[in-house]
């Protein structure tokens, strides 16, 4: 896995996740436990925050980024996000 400090932030990640070799995690992000990332997911808080719950599933080739100076992006608990989704600058929740 590639974990990369952008603007003096530095992922993090709770207990029990698992990410894959090839997944890229930059910048301000923080998810929480037993989360999973999968093969070339790319989570990119370089220009905004991401934050993500517990038990979070993100699949291979997705991209989680947010909007300069306008939206963080947040998603929720027990959130599924699928094969090569393009998730930017929103809030998603569990329900």
């Amino acid at each position: 896995m590639l974990i990369k400090t952008v603007r003096g932030f530095t992922p993090s990640y709770g207990e029990r996740c698992f990410i894959a070799e090839n997944a890229t995690l930059i910048g301000d992000l923080v998810m929480g436990d037993e989360c999973s990332v999968w093969y070339q997911a790319v989570i990119r808080g370089d220009v905004n925050s991401i934050r993500i719950g517990n038990q979070v599933n993100i699949q291979d080739g997705a991209i989680i980024h947010c909007t300069y100076q306008k939206a963080a992006t947040v998603i929720g608990n027990n959130v599924s996000i699928g094969l090569n989704a393009l998730v930017h600058g929103c809030t998603l929740h569990d329900n």
